[in-house]
């Protein structure tokens, strides 16, 4: 319901006094004694943290200088390869007459070796100082050798076969492009993380020194200010209740679904949701002190996450530099031994340049930005690169019952009559029609599960409620009671004995009286997520054990489990024991993924192999996971694993061409097979690069297809 909707029913209030707002609005507190009552959190089920960042930090700079550097080293290579003769003369064309032609190409590319090529040469040191060579390294050697080669064949010192000024500009464009994309992908990726700590209120309501009420940004709340949250409403900063009191929806905090008694004097923390009372909070964090502050890290931690294919690639670049190096030198050797020196000047240096890895440089970058962006729109969010690469070894999968495999909001289950004077939608429908003026959680399930039967409520006059007893309303001149063990006390009735049952599992229980006798029992427990079976029934098909861990007691998780057909329970489990449970599955030798989404869950999600959190989890939850459910629903599990087997599947495939072509071009270009009189053209090896760069844009292309919804993933996985 909005607010609005929350202030009205049974409650005087007037709109400008909150004291007098908070003391009227009690009276829903009825189901105070319900100890396992839980409440629906569908509606702000990702309410992460509203910090107001300043922007993305150091990664956005990088992508604005690699895009501003790419389309300016485009613009200028675009004459620099037009009026090169060598070009030329590969494509067929005549250029201009006159002597500025010539000097188009070296003038210009010299701009592009120092401008352009700076981030490089800058990267080459940095690798040279580590002694750790890769790919600024091999990039800088081959725009150095053709920055200078081209220089000497421009004035005549060396043969114009070395006159690589296209080939160089070719090259800085080709490796700012792949740059910019990886940088991209990063800034990308804390956007999206960065939008989960959006999902706090815009507004807070601050009460004003004469009591009055002013709508402010949550930015702006000072420590001491005293702020009034409406039932549904969201608390927008850390603080201690000076007034009122209700049941919180802490399950941001505790990943708990039950609701929890807080009243003057106790802490409540941002992102909290009071479900059924007004109360008055005076702020003692705002900002950087506040348990979601913590969001900020995170957003630092994905910028600065690397992946294995990564270093692989970048290995993979070092391996080539000295591949390329070690060539170079052999050929000099070779061609000099046999009395060429002028043509060991030629192959040494056209294997210098065409061993820089165009290709490689975008083969990484492509492939993490393009599943990046599909996974952002299958609802998943991508923190640690490496944790995607694993997920497609994971082979147990461990799911926190409540929250995630359920739904963390009660439904009616089962209802008993207590004779047959009453039907069972008889009975629903009295005591949907008695809540219906109520907002607690466990009316609100009793209610939607009357309108989902078809029942027609009827009207309820004389509403009231009782905390810690239940509701009355009169009903066709009849009164009808909604509530649990106390309301049976007050009247003086006994329970009925089909209920004890459902008490050992963990049930809530509440029955329902017409005129001081009970006509019936419901049974309201936490509802079992429909798409839970779906991902449990994928998970098997991909040969991935599931196992469930909850606190709830034996008899509640076993029911879970066996409806979904989940491999193992592990039950009553305490939250600090729950990474002890994830060692002890990794003991056995196997793989762990960890979903969650309460901050008790952060040591497991660490533990794990692979930490996953749904976005309805706190931020403590979220910073230890490596991948972020922006829903709650369990089956983006699957999609996670089908993402992590296309985009390994492409990088090594990539990785594959890329460095394919190096391989099998420096040889040719060194004149391995010139005893056959086969020696491979620079130009030839030119196009061969191009064709490759082509290649590896294409094979990332590909990923675009894959739809990596939670449904279409699924229904991939079970139709195999």
């Amino acid at each position: 319901m909005k607010n609005s909707e929350h202030q009205g029913h049974s409650q005087g209030h007037t709109q400008g006094h909150a004291a007098e707002h908070v003391a009227n609005t009690h009276s829903h507190d009825h189901h105070e004694h319900m100890d396992h009552s839980t409440m629906d959190h569908s509606g702000h089920e990702s309410h992460e943290g509203h910090m107001g960042h300043e922007g993305h930090g150091g990664h956005a700079g990088h992508v604005a200088m690699y895009r501003r550097l790419f389309w300016i080293m485009l613009v200028i290579a675009l004459p620099v390869v037009i009026f090169n003769d060598m070009f030329a003369d590969i494509i067929g064309y005549t250029l201009p007459a006159g002597e500025w032609v010539r000097w188009v190409s070296p003038i210009l590319g010299t701009v592009m070796y120092v401008w352009g090529g700076g981030p490089f040469l800058t990267g080459a040191w940095d690798e040279f100082k580590q002694r750790s060579p890769g790919m600024m390294m091999l990039v800088a050697l081959a725009i150095t050798v053709a920055f200078f080669a081209s220089w000497a064949a421009t004035l005549g010192l060396v043969s114009h076969e070395l006159n690589f000024w296209w080939e160089m500009a070719l090259l800085i464009v080709i490796m700012l492009l792949g740059h910019w994309i990886e940088m991209r992908s990063l800034a990308q990726t804390s956007s999206a993380l960065e939008s989960l700590a959006e999902l706090l209120p815009d507004t807070a309501e601050k009460l004003d020194a004469s009591g009055e009420i002013v709508s402010v940004s949550p930015n702006d709340l000072a420590v001491g200010d005293i702020v009034l949250v409406r039932p549904g409403a969201t608390v927008p900063a850390d603080g201690e209740i000076v007034n009122g009191e209700a049941h919180l929806d802490e399950s941001m905090v505790t990943g708990e679904s039950r609701a929890v008694r807080r009243s003057e004097g106790d802490n409540v923390v941002a992102g909290t949701v009071s479900t059924d009372s007004a109360l008055q909070v005076k702020i003692t964090a705002v900002g950087d002190d506040t348990t979601l502050a913590g969001i900020r890290q995170l957003v630092s931690d994905a910028q600065n996450s690397s992946s294995r294919a990564q270093r692989i690639a970048d290995k993979a670049s070092g391996w080539l530099f000295w591949y390329a190096v070690t060539a170079a030198i052999i050929t000099a050797i070779v061609w000099t031994t046999l009395g060429y020196p002028e043509s060991a000047v030629v192959r040494t240096i056209t294997v210098l340049v065409i061993a820089c890895p165009h290709a490689l440089g975008l083969a990484i970058p492509l492939v993490v930005s393009i599943a990046t962006e599909r996974a952002a729109r299958g609802g998943v969010l991508i923190k640690d690169r490496l944790a995607l690469e694993n997920m497609r070894n994971v082979d147990t999968v461990l799911f926190d019952k409540t929250g995630t495999l359920t739904e963390g909001s009660p439904e009616v289950t089962a209802i008993v009559p207590a004779n047959n004077e009453y039907t069972e939608d008889q009975i629903l429908q009295l005591a949907a029609s008695a809540e219906s003026a109520s907002e607690h959680p466990l009316a609100t399930a009793i209610v939607r599960s009357a309108e989902a039967r078809g029942l027609t409520q009827s009207t309820a006059t004389d509403f009231s409620s009782s905390p810690a007893v239940g509701v009355r309303a009169l009903i066709d001149d009849h009164v009808v009671q909604v509530g649990g063990p106390y309301l049976l006390e007050q009247e003086g009735a006994t329970e009925l004995p089909e209920v004890e049952q459902w008490r050992d599992e963990g049930a809530i229980i509440l029955h329902v009286l017409v005129d001081g006798q009970v006509i019936g029992a419901l049974r309201l427990a936490d509802a079992i997520r429909p798409e839970s079976r779906e991902a449990v029934d994928a998970l098997h098909k991909l040969g991935v054990q599931v196992v469930m861990i909850t606190g709830d007691a034996e008899a509640v998780a076993n029911s879970v489990a066996t409806e979904l057909g989940i491999d193992r329970v592990f039950a009553g489990v305490r939250p600090e024991d729950k990474s002890a449970k994830v060692a002890e599955l990794q003991q056995e030798g196997r793989k762990v993924a960890m979903v969650g989404d309460g901050v008790n869950d952060a040591p497991a999600l660490a533990k794990a192999d692979v930490g996953i959190a749904i976005g309805a989890g706190t931020d403590v939850a979220v910073a230890s996971a490596g991948v972020v459910l922006a829903s709650s629903d369990p089956r983006s599990v699957v999609s996670v694993i089908e993402l992590s087997n296309a985009t390994y599947r492409k990088m090594v495939q990539n990785l594959w061409w890329a460095a394919g072509y190096n391989i099998i071009s420096v040889p040719l270009a060194a004149g391995v097979l010139a005893p056959i009189g086969f020696i491979l053209p620079m130009s030839v090896g030119a196009i061969l690069m191009s064709l490759s760069t082509v290649v590896v844009a294409i094979n990332a292309q590909t990923l675009r297809r894959l739809d990596l919804s939670p449904e279409a993933s699924t229904a991939r996985v079970l139709e195999k």
